[in-house]
């Protein structure tokens, strides 16, 4: 069974990327949205942590989000997938649970 974990805060003002990191399994998906979108950034503290995961688990990133923050795709890490809202809803049902990291 995979989850699909959402991540809302900043990692450098909240611990709930780093966590949901720690604690999610291989297979799983982690789709960073609202101010979470800042996780994806490459050249940050974060990104070498968040790179170590490509891979075992699918990392994505709300495209609209970021963009309303002023941040383009080519400052993300590589490995880390753009999605829209319908992709957001397809990660949803793709899915056998969600869990929002706090």
């Amino acid at each position: 069974m995979s989850t699909l974990h959402t991540v809302n805060k900043s990692p450098f003002t909240n611990t709930g990327l780093q966590s949901c990191l720690d604690h999610c399994k291989d297979g799983d998906a982690v789709l960073m949205i609202e101010d979470g979108v800042y996780g994806a950034l490459a050249e940050t503290v974060m990104a070498e942590r968040v790179a170590g995961r490509i891979g075992a688990v699918s990392l994505y990133v709300l495209l609209p989000d970021a963009a309303a923050r002023g941040l383009a795709e080519k400052r993300m890490l590589n490995g880390i997938a753009g999605v829209d809202y319908e992709g957001f809803v397809d990660l949803v049902a793709d899915h056998d649970r969600t869990l929002a990291w706090l």
